[in-house]
């Protein structure tokens, strides 16, 4: 009965390592999809706050 518990204990370890991995590669992708929009959009950010402040 104990090697079975130990067995139980392993594999529900395993799953929740598993799920951090997934979530970190996740959050990576997130994170290179939020820099590459900022790398296209910030001219135009940029451009667009500054024609304001003029005019203002």
């Amino acid at each position: 009965m104990n090697a079975i518990t130990k067995l139980v204990v392993r594999a529900r370890e395993f799953n929740r390592g598993q799920t951090m991995a997934e979530y970190a590669l996740i959050l990576a992708a997130v994170a290179v999809v939020v820099f590459v929009g900022y790398q296209t959009m910030g001219t135009t950010i940029t451009t667009l706050l500054t024609s304001v402040d003029t005019k203002l």
